[in-house]
């Protein structure tokens, strides 16, 4: 699932500093040797930052340069903190803490809350929507779930960008956000919500990160003990660092600058969050004299599934974009991504089902195959298709595997065999620490065969192998091992969240399968309207969703399947195309990779081609996106794009024409007995008024004409374009004798 699997899972302690840098390519042994002064390690996908960081500060702590106790290694989520932890005791640097920015200032607001505020920390609330309900309804707001989960994390947004409630509206204006209710009542409830927690006692989260802020700066002599503990610092997925999370590492680090940070502008998905790749891009603007070195040879993908994530991102803009990593697959060829149109989503869900049987089938392990989607909200289909078909899967972002209650009684088991096992007669003709592993855990549901299935009984099982299979690595690579020494390995383990493999298709989000990686991937309901996401409307918004893509192709070390649904249900009207981040990229969409510099990969290819599939549909006419004829921006909101332009750019409106097109339309629709808008909307009236068209082809190349009201009405409205009054009935209307007559 890491890069980590693809080495051995107990390899060697390197026996020396300079053993530590063995296997390292140029610019990772940089990384590792630039021990002094603010360094910035801009990382490619697959480009093995986590190896440079990691053998970076194992080559430090071996060669007697930085001594354990005093790094600080911070990264986002528990997983990579574990990830990280392991790989740093497999290199021989115990002792040095590698903690989430959450965890490690929660640790040291634990330790001088006495002496900074006096008593004890409140609790932490580990959930704060139940609080948010609690405080809308003292507010006297009506929220449904959806509304409760939002407006929390406008909480949470807020409270990372150091928003105050009482400045919340502009500061959500000023970044575009969206609420999900009136921001004044936003406001209210964030200010319901901050002092029902002081009433009851409660922090949550952000807190943590804010009252550590809070004492840093007001207490320096606490200031000053902290960073006397801590005088090196690494900072992963410094993409994603907050306002609120830098403000904390610059109280870390004083006036000092033993920093190293690592991250990819191109990877920046939680901006949602309040996470800003600002500081990664300006960091050699605060630190002049950093070093800064670039990780582009991708060990990763094959050159196939780079040649496809570099395209992508070719075709990006912003700031982000301006300083994109060219990847270089290190991999032999593979082979070419494969597209796939369906008719609806249960199709294209049975579709990806029978290939992943293949797959198994022909030796692929189940737990090297991902299902990728946009949001959880797809997941349920997929399961019920890999359930159909009898694939073992596991969704990611679910229990963390020593959490799990089997795991947890397997482990009661397992230590008190290790401790009476002499007394047991199940391990009487277990000769080796596999057997007895698999004798202890068979009184625990582990069969040699799995059951038939799926479901919780199936998931029970798959975690219970995942046991027996560790225990087998374990004494490979330590013959003779006890079982009490493996025992104490999944101490270890469970400490630093290091689980193993577990054989399952893995379902995830895009969002939740940053950081890991799989032989096989299958990026699903890559349409319009999912991909990018239909409320992504800004340029910002819609560079972010391209990110998104761009994670979930680099997920995939050697094959990569892309599909999409016309429609949503069997027998639904096919309106969905594909996505168009895939335009110019996928075969018979255009010529625009030929901008991507790297290998061809044959992506040219038409449709029906080698490494395409396409289902029994017909194919419908393609467009590409639309654009604002005045700054470019593309566009996404329906009435800008029948105006093809920006509501805020300026527009060159025949004021005359648009006025007489009104008093048109309301004529037609009093006859009619209809709305208004029925015959045209105010959108296509201003675009047309903007064209001032003279001939129908150019009227009908009018989004909101249309075949049927251009036979309708286009020789009326070519006429008042053209300036030529008419009668009718009595009343004085604009019309033209002739459709194709010149402009007046």
């Amino acid at each position: 699932m890491t890069a980590a699997t693809h080495s051995p899972l107990f390899p060697r302690v390197p026996d020396s500093a300079d053993a530590v840098l063995e296997g390292l390519d140029p610019e990772q042994r940089e990384v590792a040797t630039s021990l002094h002064g603010p360094v910035c390690v801009l990382a490619g996908a697959g480009t093995g930052k986590t190896r440079a960081i990691t053998h970076r500060i194992a080559y430090g702590v071996r060669a007697g340069i930085l001594q354990p106790s005093s790094v600080l290694a911070v990264t986002f989520t528990n997983r990579a903190a574990g990830e990280m932890r392991g790989r740093l005791r497999q290199l021989g640097a115990q002792g040095v803490q590698a903690r989430t920015f959450h965890s490690a200032a929660l640790r040291q607001l634990q330790y001088f809350w006495p002496k900074a505020i006096g008593g004890t920390l409140p609790r932490l609330v580990d959930r704060k929507i139940q609080l948010v309900a609690d405080a809308a309804a003292a507010c006297r707001l009506r929220l449904d779930r959806g509304e409760l989960r939002d407006a929390t994390a406008e909480i949470e947004w807020s409270k990372v960008t150091q928003t105050v409630p009482a400045d919340y509206a502009l500061a959500a204006a000023k970044a575009g956000r969206e609420a999900p209710r009136d921001p004044a009542e936003i406001a209210q409830l964030y200010a319901a919500y901050e002092d029902l927690k002081r009433e009851r006692g409660v922090i949550d989260f952000e807190d943590v990160l804010l009252l550590t802020v809070a004492v840093l700066q007001d207490r320096h002599d606490i200031a000053e003990q902290v960073r006397a503990q801590y005088q090196h610092f690494v900072v992963d997925e410094y993409q994603d660092v907050s306002p609120l999370q830098q403000r904390l590492l610059e109280l870390w680090l004083g006036d000092r600058d033993d920093l190293c940070v690592v991250g990819d502008a191109s990877q920046t998905i939680y901006s949602f969050t309040g996470a800003t790749p600002d500081h990664l891009l300006d960091f050699r603007t605060r630190h002049p004299g950093a070093t800064v070195v670039k990780l582009v040879r991708d060990y990763r993908s094959t050159p196939q599934v780079v040649h496809l994530a570099n395209g992508l991102l070719s075709q990006a803009r912003g700031r982000a974009a301006d300083h994109r990593l060219e990847l270089v697959s290190q991999r032999d060829p593979g082979p070419e991504p494969v597209y796939t149109e369906h008719t609806d989503e249960p199709a294209e869900a049975e579709g990806a089902a029978r290939r992943i049987r293949d797959l198994l089938a022909a030796g692929v392990p189940a737990a090297e195959i991902a299902v990728l989607f946009r949001t959880n909200a797809q997941s349920e289909t997929y399961e019920q298709a890999l359930a159909d078909a009898g694939i073992p899967y596991q969704l990611r972002g679910a229990e963390r595997f020593f959490d799990r209650p089997e795991v947890r009684k397997a482990g009661v088991a397992l230590r008190g065999a290790a401790r009476f096992g002499g007394n047991d007669t199940l391990l009487e003709d277990a000769v080796d620490l596999p057997s007895q592993v698999r004798a202890v855990l068979s009184g625990e549901g582990w069969t040699p065969q799995p059951p038939a299935g799926s479901g919780a009984v199936r998931e029970r099982w798959e975690s219970l192998a995942a046991l027996v299979g560790l225990a087998q690595d374990f004494e490979a690579a330590r013959p003779g091992a006890t079982l009490a020494d493996l025992v104490a390995e999944l101490d270890e383990r469970a400490n630093a969240q290091h689980a193993p493999t577990v054989q399952g298709v893995t379902l995830a989000s895009l969002h939740s399968a940053k950081g890991l990686e799989w032989d096989v991937v299958f990026l699903v309901g890559v349409a319009e309207g999912m991909m990018p996401i239909t409320y992504a409307r800004t340029d910002e918004q819609i560079e972010e969703e391209r990110r998104l893509l761009y994670v979930g192709v680099t997920r995939a070390r050697q094959r990569l399947h892309v599909s999409w649904a016309l429609s949503r249900s069997p027998g639904g009207r096919p309106s969905r195309r594909p996505s168009r981040f895939l335009d110019g990229l996928r075969p018979g969409s255009g010529t625009g990779a030929a901008r991507v510099g790297g290998a061809s990969g044959g992506i040219e290819r038409g449709f029906g081609t080698a490494g395409v599939e396409t289902a029994a549909v017909p194919r419908r006419t393609r467009c590409t996106p639309a654009r604002c004829r005045v700054c470019g921006r593309t566009l996404t909101d329906a009435g800008e794009m029948k105006l093809m332009r920006c509501e805020g750019c300026p527009s060159d409106m025949d004021e005359g024409v648009y006025e007489r097109l009104r008093e048109w339309r309301a004529g037609q629709a009093r006859r009619g007995g209809q709305p208004a808008f029925c015959v045209f909307t105010d959108k296509t009236l201003m675009a047309i008024a903007e064209a001032v068209p003279d001939e129908a082809g150019e009227l009908a190349r009018i989004p909101g004409v249309g075949a049927r009201k251009l036979n309708r009405y286009g020789a009326d409205v070519l006429a008042i374009c053209a300036g030529q009054p008419l009668e009718d009935d009595g009343e004085v209307a604009w019309r033209g004798d002739d459709a194709n007559s010149s402009k007046k």
